[in-house]
This record gives structure tokens, sequence and C-alpha cells, in this order.
């Protein structure tokens, strides 16, 4: 595995790795998956996915400043940069890409991609200019990489639902392959921002994949609604005291588009309970996909 810092040699170097792939096993296929770093098990179950339909593999580590907000945690975010590297090999990465801030963003950014109405709501509401970051970034790294195949995993259910919607409006040439949600033994969503959770926040944070749990039997009630749903959730997330709610809300997906509140349950289309909840000063987010 070979880590580099300047796009251009990583653009020379899997240049001459799809070349001398290809002399030799014809068709190359590069797979890819960008990460803000400090790993876990989630992010490495999506190496290893890319490892075994990909023959290249690149990760790219990089927290990207545009997708934060002023009063966000960018300066805290957790780093570990010689720990990520081991995880990256072990998992079964090529090539790592660790650009810093003016490697990305040489000179003030005049350019943004922006995606409407997806971002409007979910964390787009409550995070003015995260999802606008997000695109941002993500099309330059398409653009430095030109991956085949880039993996995404769905606990940010809508960034996957905002990065399929502008690869296919700018007609960007990569197949986004959606991953499922990792999660820790007792249910909690696998995310790099549990190491802030002390004890007590870690334990009551359980109760955000209890409810989606529970939401699948409420759903098959006969006289289940969105709006009984919505509540129910919400009053069994409130159960836990150090639980504040930022949004429960239930979605078309990959629309992302309004559920009315009194309409019945039929099993005929896709719709995500997307949760944002905070414990003490960390902001969790949870979802699932479910047929309405």
């Amino acid at each position: 595995m070979e880590a580099i810092v300047r796009i251009e040699e990583l653009r020379s170097k899997l240049k001459a790795a799809r070349r001398n792939k290809a002399n030799a096993e014809g068709e190359v296929r590069v797979g890819f998956m960008p990460t803000l770093g400090y790993m876990h098990e989630g992010h490495m179950s999506l190496i290893r996915q890319a490892r075994r339909e990909c023959d290249i593999v690149v990760v790219s580590i990089f927290v990207n400043p545009l997708q934060f907000g002023p009063t966000e945690d960018f300066d805290k975010y957790p780093r570990d940069n010689e720990r990520d590297l081991a995880l990256a090999e072990e998992a079964g990465a090529d090539y790592v890409f660790l650009p810093d801030v003016t490697e990305m963003y040489p000179t003030p950014t005049k350019t943004t991609v922006v995606v409407k109405e997806l971002t409007d709501t979910l964390c787009g509401a409550s995070r003015p200019g995260h999802f606008d970051g997000v695109a941002t970034v993500v099309t330059k790294l398409f653009n430095i990489v030109q991956p085949d195949r880039a993996y995404f995993g769905m606990k940010d259910a809508q960034q996957v639902a905002v990065i399929e919607q502008f690869t296919r409006d700018l007609n960007i040439p990569v197949q986004i392959v959606r991953c499922e949600t990792l999660r820790e033994p007792d249910g909690l969503a696998m995310s790099s921002r549990n190491v802030y959770l002390n004890e007590e926040e870690r334990k009551q944070a359980l109760v955000l994949s209890k409810s989606l749990s529970q939401a699948e039997s409420w759903m098959a009630e006969p006289d289940m609604t969105v709006g009984k749903l919505e509540l129910s959730i919400r009053r069994m997330i409130e159960s836990a005291p150090l639980a504040v709610i930022d949004y429960v809300t239930i979605l078309t997906y990959p629309g992302l588009e309004p559920v009315t509140g009194a309409q019945p349950f039929n099993g005929e289309h896709p719709i995500l309970v997307a949760l944002a909840v905070k414990f003490g000063k960390t902001r969790l987010i949870d979802n699932r996909i479910f047929f309405s």
C-alpha cells in the first residue's frame, strides 16, 4: 500500500497502475472510498467490499472544512493518520490519499456543487451548507481518482441520495455502491463521533437503534400511520433522559419527499425513517429504510 499526499502524484500512480494491470488482466476496475478518517470497522467493511469487487482500491482521508459549520467540530474532529493507514492496509487498500487543506483548496474556492431540494431537509436543514461542502469535495475527489465504483455507507442515507443525484445530473461516470450500516454488537451504528460519548451517553444512545427496530413492529399494526409512527418513535427516544432530538422524520427514498402524516403503510414504496439526536455534545444520526 502507498500513502500519497499530492494530487498529481496520485493521478500518475493510478494511471500507471491501470496501464500495468490492463496489460496483464484486460479491463481494470478502480474502487474508491472517501472518508474523513478516524476509521472503524464500518469503514473497513467498505474497503473490503471494494477489494472483492475491484482491481485497484483507493481510500482518501480528508477532513473537509467546507462541510463543517462555524460552530461545528472541524478542529476537534478525531484524527489519527498512522492508525488509519494501518487499518486501510489491513482491509486491502492499494493507495491512501491524504491531502492537506492547501492541496485540495490552494486558493479560496469560487466554485461549489449545490444539490437542490434533497438538501432542504434532515441534516441539510440543521446544518446549512453542509451538503454543498460534501458535494463539492466528492466531485473534486471523483475528478482526481476517476473511479469506476465509489462506496458509501447507508448510515448517512441523505448523503448517499445527494451523491447519487449530482453524479447522475453531472454525468460523472462512477457507479455509487450503497453499503449496509455496520453496528456495534449492542446495535449502536458505528461512527467516528462515538468516541465523544461518555459511558452514560453511550448507554442511552442505544435508544436510536432500538426505536428503529421497534418501528418495524409498529408498522405492522393495522391502524398505524406515518404520523403515529413518528410520534411513537419520538416518545421512545424521549424516554432516554439525555436525548435531545434534532429530528425524527419519515420521507420517501431516495427522493426525500414528505410522506403525509395520515398515510397508512401498504408495503409498496421505500421510505426512510431517519433520526438525529444529541447526547451531551455529540450529535448522532441513524436510519432504516422500510417499505411503506
